[in-house]
C-alpha cells in the first residue's frame, strides 16, 4: 500500500502502559516516529482518566503510581483527577518528547508480509515488527443481560457514562456491582437520592489493614494464572478486595452500603426478587466493569479456547510479536509501568534475533 509507514513497534493507547512502554522505548535507544510510534485514540492526554466524573477528586483515588521517570508532586487532592493526572500525563508526554498521534482509531491489526504486522488506523497503515496493545478496559463498559431489561421507563447508564451525583438528586436509584466504583457511586449519591438501593452477585469483601507488597504480589499471581491458562482477566482489584476505610465503615453504619442479593428480573418501573421483594427505581447504575479493549487483534487470532489472550510474561502465547500491557495481572499503574518495561525489553531481544528485511 503507497500510504503504508514502516517503523519497528507500534504502540497503541497512550494511558498510563502506553506511556510507560513509549518511555523504555524511548531510553532504549528507539527514536519516536523514527523507529517507534504512539498512537491514541482520546482527543487530548491523560488516558481513561480524562474521563472520569467531576467528583472524583485526586484525593480519592486509591493507588495511582507514578510513571516512570518522573514523579507525581504537590497535587491538590480536590482536583478533579481528570485535570490532575491528564496535566501530568501531557507534561510527561513533552518531557520525553514522545510524539503522541491523536485521535487516532486503530481499526485493525492484521498480519502483513515479511514478518509484519499491519496496523490500520484512521490515519492511514503502519507497517511495524512489534506491536505493544496498551488499550485498557474503558472503552468496553460491560452491561449485563437482565430478564425485563428493555422494558424499564426509567434510565440505565454505566460507570463510564457517570455525571456525578448532583443528577440523582430526588431519584430512586438501583446501584449495580461490588466493586470500587460501585462503593463511590453510592457514598456520593446517598446524600442527593430520594433512596439508594445496593446489588451485586457475590456478596462484597472488605479488607481490614494496609495492603502491602506481599498481599499485592498475591493479587497479582491469581489474575497471572488466569491469563496463563488463556482466561479472560479478572481486574486486580476484584482480588483484593475493598478497603475498610473511614467513608466506608460510615457507608455501613448508615445503611447505604447495606448489601441485597442480585434481583431475579427488572420490571418497568423497578426491580424484583424471586421471593416477590420489588422496589421502585427511577434510575439503574451499572457498575459492573469493563472488558479489555481489544477486538482489533480479532484478526491474528490470538483468544485461546477460554475466551482470553493466553500470555507469557506481556506477550501472548500465540505471536512473541504482540505484547499486551495494562492486561490482566498488569492492569493495576505500577504493574502497567512494570509490563512496559518487561515488553521493551523482550521486544529488543525478538528484534535483534531477526533483523529487518531488507
Amino acid at each position: 500500500m503507497n500510504n503504508t509507514r514502516e517503523v519497528d513497534v507500534v504502540v497503541i493507547g497512550a494511558g498510563q502502559a502506553g506511556l510507560a512502554a513509549a518511555h523504555h522505548l524511548r531510553r532504549s535507544g528507539f527514536e519516536p516516529d523514527r523507529d517507534f510510534v504512539v498512537l491514541d485514540h482520546s482527543p487530548g492526554p491523560g488516558g481513561a482518566w480524562q474521563f472520569r466524573w467531576p467528583s472524583l477528586t485526586y484525593g480519592k483515588v486509591h493507588g495511582m503510581h507514578a510513571l516512570p521517570g518522573m514523579e507525581l508532586t504537590d497535587a491538590d487532592p480536590l482536583r478533579p483527577s481528570a485535570e490532575v493526572i491528564g496535566e501530568y500525563f501531557a507534561r510527561y508526554e513533552r518531557t520525553f518528547d514522545l510524539r503522541v498521534r491523536r485521535p487516532v482509531d486503530v481499526r485493525t491489526v492484521r498480519e502483513g508480509s515479511g514478518g509484519r504486522l499491519l496496523v490500520e488506523t484512521s490515519d492511514g497503515v503502519w507497517s511495524t515488527r512489534a506491536l505493544i496493545n496498551a488499550t485498557g478496559t474503558w472503552d468496553r463498559p460491560f452491561w449485563p443481560r437482565y430478564p425485563g431489561q428493555e422494558t424499564f421507563r426509567g434510565r440505565q447508564l454505566h460507570t463510564a457514562q457517570y455525571p456525578g451525583p448532583e443528577e440523582f438528586a430526588g431519584r430512586r436509584v438501583v446501584v449495580v456491582g461490588g466493586g470500587a466504583s460501585g462503593t463511590q457511586h453510592l457514598l456520593e449519591i446517598a446524600s442527593y437520592a430520594a433512596a439508594t438501593t445496593w446489588v451485586t452477585r457475590r456478596p462484597p469483601v472488605f479488607r481490614e489493614g494496609p495492603f502491602d507488597e506481599e498481599a499485592g504480589r498475591a493479587a497479582v499471581a491469581l489474575v497471572e494464572e488466569r491469563v496463563r491458562q488463556g482466561l479472560p482477566p479478572r481486574s486486580v482489584v476484584s482480588v483484593t478486595g475493598l478497603p475498610l476505610n473511614d467513608a466506608i465503615r460510615q457507608g455501613i453504619e448508615d445503611g447505604v452500603l447495606d448489601r441485597q442479593p442480585m434481583f431475579d428480573r427488572i420490571t418497568p418501573t423497578g426491580v424484583e426478587w424471586d421471593d416477590g421483594r420489588h422496589i421502585d427505581a427511577d434510575v439503574i447504575l451499572w457498575a459492573t466493569g469493563f472488558r479489555a479493549a481489544i477486538d482489533h487483534l480479532a484478526p491474528l487470532r490470538l483468544r485461546a479456547p477460554g475466551g482470553g489472550i493466553r500470555m507469557e510474561g506481556t506477550h501472548a502465547a500465540a505471536d512473541p510479536r504482540v505484547h499486551l500491557v495494562g492486561y490482566g495481572p498488569s492492569a493495576s499503574t505500577i504493574g502497567a509501568n512494570r509490563a512496559g518495561r518487561a515488553a521493551v525489553r523482550d521486544i529488543r531481544r525478538l528484534l535483534e534475533r531477526e533483523p529487518a528485511a531488507a
